[in-house]
C-alpha cells in the first residue's frame, strides 16, 4: 500500500489534499505533518513512497525540508506545492531534487497525474535496486557454511562502494566468482567488467595489455591500441593472479591507482580513467614482498578490503548444495534428465580430499553424470571419482 506524507501548515489545505488523494485511490495511506520540523522527523522514522510539501511554512520552510529529506531518504519523490509560485522558485526546487512543482490552488488532474507518476517512479527505483542485488545465474555463489556466509556479508557491505578488494585463496576456490559478485552488485554494473589473467600474459606484453600502446612503440605495434584500463573505464577491472605481474607493470598499476591516470606504452600523454580495481592471487603476497617480487606499496593500495576464499576441504558442509547445483546445471547443458546422488555417495564426496577445490568437484560431478547410473551410488563414486 503506497504511503504518502503531506507537509502543510494550513489544516484546511491538508484536509483537502488528503481527501482528494484518498478518494482517487482508497489504497493510499495518507499521513499529515503540520510543519517542516515534524515532517522531517516523520521522514526519518517512516518509509514514504511520496511526499507533498508546502514551501512557505513556519519553523522550517519547504526548500529546507526538501534539502534535508533528500539527504535522509534520497529515493523519495518530493512534490513541492506553493501559493507564491514563481519560475525561479520552481527551477530552484527542481535543481535541488524535487520531482515536480505545483502552484496553489492545484489543478485536480495535474495533482493526481503527478501523484501517480511519482509513485510509479518510486516503484521503478525499488525494482531497480532489487534487480541490482540479483546476480547473473552464471555466477551463483552456492553455500551456507559460516565461511561463505561471511564472504556474502562482506560483499553486501562493500559492493556499492569503490573500495579496492584483494581476493586470496587457492586455485579453484572461486576467486573469480567473488569478483563477479562484487561487480554485479555494484553501482558500476551497467559498465563493463574487464578480466586480465596476469599469469597468462608474457611479462614483456603485460604493460601493453593493461595500458595500451601507440603505433611504433615496439616491434609489431602497427597501430594505436587501447588497453584494459581504458576498456574498463566506468566499470571494474579484475586483475587475476596479480602476484605474477612484473615489477615494472606493478609500478604502472600503482600510478594508475594513485592518480586515476594511465599512459599508453610509447606515449607521454596521460589518459584519465575511472576504474574500480579488484585483484586476486593464490600467492602469499607478504612472502612475495619479503622476497622482493611484489611491491609493498601496491599491496597496501590493493588490500583495502581483504577477502579470503576458503578451500573446499574447509567448507565440506556445502558439498551437498554444490553437488545439487552442478547436477542441475550440467544436466541442462547436456540435455539429459537430472540424476540423483544417494546419501552414501554424498557422504563419500564429503570425505574426499579436494585438492582442486570447486573446480575439481564440478569435473567429478560431470564425470559421474556421464558415466554413473540413474542414481549415482557410493560404488560410482569409488569407480569414477577416485584420483
Amino acid at each position: 500500500m503506497p504511503k504518502i506524507l503531506i507537509i502543510e501548515d494550513e489544516a484546511a489545505i491538508r484536509r483537502v489534499l488528503t481527501k482528494i488523494i484518498s478518494e482517487e485511490n482508497n489504497s493510499y495511506n495518507v499521513e499529515e505533518a503540520e510543519d517542516g520540523l515534524l515532517g522531517i522527523e516523520m521522514i526519518k522514522n517512516n518509509d514514504y513512497d511520496l511526499v507533498l510539501c508546502d514551501i512557505k511554512m513556519p519553523k522550517m520552510d519547504g526548500v529546507e525540508v526538501l534539502e534535508k529529506a533528500k539527504k535522509i531518504k534520497p529515493e523519495i519523490p518530493i512534490v513541492m506545492i506553493s501559493g507564491h509560485g514563481d519560475l525561479d522558485t520552481a527551477v530552484n526546487t527542481m535543481r535541488l531534487g524535487a520531482f515536480d512543482y505545483i502552484s496553489k490552488p492545484p489543478d485536480l488532474n495535474r495533482l493526481l497525474n503527478t501523484v501517480r507518476n511519482a509513485l510509479d517512479k518510486k516503484t521503478l527505483i525499488v525494482e531497480n535496486k532489487r534487480l541490482k542485488k540479483k546476480v547473473s545465474k552464471n555466477y551463483q555463489m552456492v553455500g551456507e557454511s559460516t565461511a561463505i556466509s561471511h564472504i556474502k556479508d562482506i560483499i553486501e557491505k562493500v559492493a556499492a562502494t569503490d573500495a579496492r578488494v584483494l581476493i586470496t585463496g587457492a586455485n579453484g576456490t572461486g576467486k573469480e566468482l567473488v569478483a563477479h559478485w562484487l561487480h554485479e552488485k555494484s553501482e558500476r554494473v551497467k559498465a563493463p567488467m574487464i578480466e586480465v589473467n596476469c599469469a597468462a600474459i608474457p611479462s614483456e606484453l603485460i604493460e601493453s595489455e593493461l595500458f595500451g600502446h601507440v603505433k611504433g612503440s615496439f616491434t609489431g605495434a602497427n597501430k594505436d591500441r587501447a588497453g584494459k584500463f581504458e576498456a574498463a573505464n566506468g566499470g571494474t577491472i579484475f586483475l587475476d593472479e596479480i602476484g605474477d605481474m612484473s615489477l615494472s607493470a606493478q609500478a604502472k598499476v600503482l600510478r594508475a591507482l594513485q592518480e586515476s591516470r594511465i599512459s599508453r606504452v610509447g606515449s607521454d600523454k596521460d589518459i584519465k580513467v575511472n576504474v574500480r580495481v579488484v585483484a586476486a592471487t593464490n600467492k602469499d603476497l607478504k612472502q612475495e614482498i619479503s622476497e622482493g617480487r611484489f611491491r609493498e606499496d601496491l599491496y597496501h593500495r590493493l588490500a583495502v578490503i581483504l577477502i579470503q576464499v576458503p578451500s573446499l576441504n574447509d567448507r565440506r558442509e556445502d558439498i551437498p548444495l554444490l553437488v545439487d547445483f552442478f547436477t542441475s546445471k550440467i544436466s541442462v547443458e547436456q540435455g539429459t534428465p537430472k540424476k540423483v546422488f544417494s546419501p552414501e555417495a554424498i557422504k563419500l564426496l564429503q570425505e574426499y580430499n579436494w585438492t582442486g577445490n570447486i573446480r575439481e568437484l564440478r569435473n567429478v560431478v560431470e564425470r559421474l553424470i556421464i558415466l554413473g547410473e540413474k542414481e549415482v551410488s557410493a560404488n560410482d563414486i569409488k569407480l569414477f571419482a577416485s584420483k
